[in-house]
């Protein structure tokens, strides 16, 4: 079954509505979705690796915009929606201490956990609650999400065929990472 996915995927990514739906996820990634845009930019990359650094620049684009709405949420919308989607990822209890932290280290906060795998949405949703300055929460988020998705896309392009022989070798294993990765992103900010 992991294997016909897989194929999908692939095949997926080579088609011609690949950059719409990359867009899409990465957009909702960063305010609402549970979904990292990874597994979307890994086989298009693979699919088409001329095409690395369009795919880089479109997650990331598509990210600082939903990284907006995020931030739209935190200021105006935190009481409702925003205190829910925080509360579905069991951090309603630590979102005081999280918002009590930006006014010491809200840049390196952005900094460091866009480029992690704890969710972003909860970065962009309490930078708005907190109220950090609009600007800067963008620079800092294109900073940010862009290291992250042309770092991953260089080396993509860079070891293609490597890394998609391991992929397709391993693929159980990889997919078993990879969710560990994300669930391990979840309760990595539980922790912190």
């Amino acid at each position: 079954m992991l294997r016909q996915m897989y194929g999908w995927t692939m095949s997926l990514a080579a088609g011609r509505h690949a950059p719409t739906a990359l867009a899409a996820v990465s957009f909702a990634e960063s305010s609402f979705f549970p979904i990292p845009p990874d597994v979307l930019l890994v086989p298009m990359v693979l699919a088409r690796r001329e095409r690395a650094y369009v795919y880089a620049a479109i997650c990331t684009a598509a990210s600082v915009l939903g990284g907006a709405l995020g931030y739209a949420i935190g200021v105006w919308l935190f009481g409702s929606l925003g205190q829910w989607l925080i509360s579905a990822y069991g951090l309603g209890d630590d979102m005081a201490k999280f918002q009590a932290s930006y006014a010491e280290w809200g840049a390196a906060i952005i900094l460091l956990k866009g480029l992690t795998p704890i969710p972003y949405k909860l970065v962009t949703i309490a930078s708005g609650f907190a109220g950090y300055d609009f600007p800067l929460f963008l620079l800092l988020s294109a900073i940010t999400r862009g290291a992250r998705f042309f770092l991953e896309a260089a080396l993509l392009r860079r070891y293609g065929e490597p890394v998609r022989d391991f992929i397709e070798n391993r693929l159980e294993w990889v997919m078993l990472a990879v969710a560990v990765t994300i669930v391990g992103g979840f309760l990595l900010v539980r922790l912190i």
